[in-house]
Formats: structure tokens, sequence, C-alpha cells
């Protein structure tokens, strides 16, 4: 079953197309990976579909719903959740703060129950708290439970926005470039993390990411750009032995980092 259904999507701003009249579906509880040059619009599609960026034209179906024209907050409590390429945690709240506030779409008790603490009110932050305390659990993280966020090493803050994005309960998650800045040890751990993610919750993980060592190992489906255009959609094996991929990408980057 498909999650995630693009279909014709295109995105101009001016006269430089940054997608063009892209097509593709994420299946439900699979890993998938969207590759390419820097330029190729990879960070351009996530933000089209989280409702960042409004497309030229397309639709992007979740769940069976049109979310084009969406606000982001919108598309989160639908059950969409996403990681940023430069991070955006809050600095001076503790991580288990930090957590809790990605939770803030899901909350249902309003202005009064929050003035007047009522018993509705109470048992849902329990729950919010217990959610995110799982969450930083999961991730391996529940030493740095109450440690304020802008004193965390950079790993732990990736992961940390990993945490507060599960804590949303969302039915597929989206990492763009989750591995950036990592050691050799830090990656791997992350690929163990990425299929914990899958197995566990039972949805789709799709992540931007340029060491081709970690998307071989992590990806059951992988979908490369150029120039704003798909250029080859299949497994692993299929996609990283195209000449096309090779002659476009692979043949301009560095050694994998991960073998």
């Amino acid at each position: 079953m498909d999650i995630v259904q693009i279909k014709d999507l295109h995105l101009q701003f001016g006269g430089l197309v940054a997608v063009n009249n892209l097509s593709f579906t994420i299946p439900d509880n699979t890993v998938m990976s969207v590759i390419g040059p820097n330029g190729a619009g990879k960070t351009s599609l996530f933000n089209m579909i989280t409702g960042f960026y409004q497309p030229t034209r397309g639709q992007i179906i979740f769940n069976g719903t049109n979310i084009v024209g969406k606000k982001p907050s919108q598309i989160t409590g639908l059950g969409m959740a996403r990681t940023f390429q430069n991070l955006r945690v809050f600095p001076n709240l503790s991580v288990l703060e930090n957590v809790m506030s990605g939770m803030h779409s899901r909350t249902k008790q309003g202005i009064f129950g929050a003035l007047f603490r009522t018993p509705a009110q109470r048992r849902e932050e329990e729950l919010i708290r217990s959610v995110a305390e799982e969450c930083i659990q999961f991730v391996g993280m529940e030493h740095y439970m109450h440690r304020t966020a802008k004193n965390l090493p950079y790993g732990a803050q990736r992961y940390l926005e990993i945490a507060r994005a599960l804590a949303i309960q969302p039915r597929i998650v989206f990492l763009d470039e989750p591995a950036a800045g990592f050691t050799y040890n830090e990656k791997l751990d992350l690929i163990n993390l990425i299929g914990r993610i899958r197995d566990k919750y039972r949805i789709p993980v799709v992540l931007i990411e340029h060491d081709m060592g970690l998307i071989n190992k992590v990806s059951e489906k992988i979908i490369v750009l150029n120039y704003g255009e798909k250029l080859a959609e299949g497994t692993p094996d299929e996609v990283l032995n195209n000449p096309l991929v090779i002659e476009a990408y692979l043949g301009k980057e560095e050694e994998d980092e991960i073998i």
C-alpha cells in the first residue's frame, strides 16, 4: 500500500524550475531515500510535501487526502513528521521539554483546560510526558533527558530532532540529511536506529542523504533527482548500478564512507 502519492509535482521560482513534473509513490512501512547532486531539488521536494513550499502545480496525496495548500501544522496534525538539514531545536529548553513541544499538534485540551487545570488537562500532560520519555529512551538519549539542548553534542542534537519527530506519533517521518557531520560510528548507530523506527512503529522513513554507503545499507527504494527531474527509481542495486546515475551523481562523489 502506498501512503503517499506524488503526482505531476512542479515547483517554479520565477524562471527557475526547482522540481519538474515529478511523480512517484512512497510505500507504507519502508525505508526510502531521495538522492541527487546539490541543487537537484531534494529539500524543495521535502518542503513541498511537508507544507513549507506550495507547489506551482501537482498533487500530494497523503493517506488518501490531497494536502496541497495545507499549512505545515495541519500536515503535522495529519501524522507527517520531519527533521531539518539545519537543526531546529529550542536551545534553552531541556531535551524532555523539546520533545514534549513536538506533541502540540496532537493535544486536544484548549485554553480553558490549561488555565483551570482540569482533570482532562492533567491526564493529557501526563500522557505527553510519558510519550516524550519513551521516544527519548528509544533513540538512546535518556542520559540527556534533563540537559539543556544547547549543551548537547552535535550528534545528540540530531537525535533530539528525531525523538521530537517520533513524539507526534507519525504515520511517516522525513529525515533531511540526518547523518550530516556524523562520525563513522555515529553513522552505524543511525543505520540501526532507522531500521528500528521502521520495525517498531511500522511506518515509512524517507531520507535525504549524501553518504552512499549509508543509503545502500538502509534503503529499500531510492529516487534519484537531477535538475528537479526524476532520473531513476528502484532498489539500491538497480539505482546505484544505473549508468545514468553513475554519470550524473555517483561518479562525482567521494568513496562511500560506510561499506
